[in-house]
């Protein structure tokens, strides 16, 4: 069966679904109602990739591709829109935003393509986008927020020349956190660690690591780390919480060391 018959299918099933004698829950679904699965699909996609097993992510991918069909379901009801009008504007589009593929344009690098994407964005947007700010989803993760936020103020020259600039506006947050912590002032901390955070997803946009991603990945690290502290202990018959502060960083540093041949295996 060709790729193209198989996205009729699935389409089919999601009519049906939705349809006379379907499923009570997929026929009670809205657009509303269904945005926490779609948020969900997308990290649940993000973790079958580092797991960097194919059969995982076909899985994920087609949970993900799911949320679209039952969109597009939901609206064909209403009769806004069909998947087939999701797909002619995702084609126009792609076709619209990539001149130097499709058209006489020329671009070279990566660099000119974002820029000139951005440009072809602004000119669509029209009136509609007032700040060079405008465009960013408000309710996206703060570090991909600010990250987002950093990288349109750049593009019209509001930033930083040098990496060392950077980490130096960094140090100069944390040193005001650290006078704001001598007086306890809870309104500031939240603000001055508020700056600190800002400051430091500048410093990962400088750097070229996705702050989100570094986040992410630390705290995989700590889960699998403080896991070992857990079984070792349990395997000792200790309680958790009756466990030393000493012997928990022991083991700590006991599964850094397993995580770092593991690494080079």
């Amino acid at each position: 069966m060709s790729e193209e018959n198989q996205f009729d299918r699935a389409m089919g099933i999601m009519r049906r679904l939705r349809g006379p004698g379907g499923c009570p829950w997929d026929a009670e679904q809205t657009h509303d109602s269904l945005k926490r699965y779609l948020i969900e699909e997308c990290y649940e996609v993000v973790e079958a990739i580092d797991t960097s097993d194919d059969g995982h992510l076909k899985e994920e991918l087609g949970d993900l591709l799911l949320q679209p069909l039952f969109h597009a379901a939901i609206a064909e009801e209403r009769g806004a829109f069909t998947i087939d009008d999701i797909l002619g504007t995702l084609s126009d589009k792609l076709i619209r935003r990539h001149p130097h593929v499709f058209g006489e344009q020329e671009i070279k690098t990566s660099d000119e393509q974002v820029a000139n994407w951005e440009k072809i964005k602004k000119e669509e947007k029209g009136a509609e986008r007032k700040s060079a700010l405008s465009g960013v989803p408000p309710h996206l993760p703060s570090l991909m927020k600010a990250q987002k936020i950093t990288e349109k103020a750049a593009r019209v020259g509001f930033d930083w020349e040098h990496t060392d600039q950077v980490y130096a506006k960094v140090l100069e947050e944390l040193h005001e956190l650290e006078e704001t912590m001598v007086s306890q002032d809870q309104e500031r901390m939240e603000a001055e660690l508020g700056d600190l955070l800002f400051a430091i997803v500048n410093l990962g946009r400088f750097l070229s690591v996705n702050p989100e991603e570094a986040l992410r990945k630390t705290i995989n690290r700590f889960e699998l780390r403080f896991g070992h502290i857990e079984e070792t202990l349990h395997s000792r018959g200790v309680n958790l919480k009756d466990a030393s502060v000493e012997e928990m960083e022991t083991l700590w540093e006991e599964a850094k060391i397993l995580e770092e041949r593991k690494a080079v295996k």
